[in-house]
């Protein structure tokens, strides 16, 4: 299994450390052809209007969504934005995700806080999660295959799976916890029979 990380900008290099820690043979990504032997792509935390404008200036955008046409893509943080339909604002998206999304829900920085989820399919113990200049789902498309898979304590959504897309909205690579990266390598794997086909 081969897993991307675009490495446009953000923390790219701790998910790599992850996948790499699991097994998984992980590279950055930069450029539109390094997608073409990946099985699954990982969009990491970092500003997602830099990630955005650099994906465009790179000519990455479109493909990137046919990438998540086709195969396994998650999100976190800045990479739910990006996934996102919806945010409420101008800046480039890729769409994938019939999702809307507050871009800056919990302010600046200096209002980041831990909380400990409970998550969907990861049912033995809470999953630490770290939140830092967060985006928060406040629209989810459930007749079209949206399913919420962790809230915080007030109901906000932090984390949905879309058919073989995943977007979280804190940083799972800051952790040491990773279950949730093992959670998208048994999507990529589940999923591989249509990528191969494809």
């Amino acid at each position: 299994m081969k897993v991307g990380v675009l490495a446009l900008q953000g923390d790219f290099r701790e998910h790599i450390r992850m996948l790499r820690r699991l097994g998984v043979t992980a590279v950055e990504v930069r450029q539109a052809e390094q997608l073409a032997d990946l099985d699954g792509l990982i969009i990491p935390g970092g500003e997602s209007t830099t990630i955005g404008k650099l994906a465009t200036q790179f000519g990455l955008m479109e493909p990137l969504r046919r990438f998540g046409a086709e195969r396994p893509i998650w999100g976190t943080c800045a990479g739910m934005i990006f996934l996102a339909r919806d945010i409420g604002r101008d800046q480039p998206l890729l769409g994938l995700m019939d999702i809307s999304v507050n871009r800056n829900a919990f302010g600046r920085q200096v209002d980041s806080f831990e909380a400990a989820l409970e998550v969907s399919g990861l049912e033995d113990q809470p999953f630490k999660a770290i939140f830092i200049r967060a985006p928060l789902v406040t629209e989810v498309d459930e007749p079209a295959g949206v399913e919420i898979l962790a809230r915080l304590e007030d109901g906000g959504i932090v984390a949905v799976r879309q058919g073989h897309l995943l977007a979280t909205a804190f940083h799972t690579e800051l952790t040491g916890d990773d279950r949730l990266h093992h959670m998208f390598i048994e999507m990529i794997q589940k999923h591989q029979p249509t990528a191969a086909a494809s």
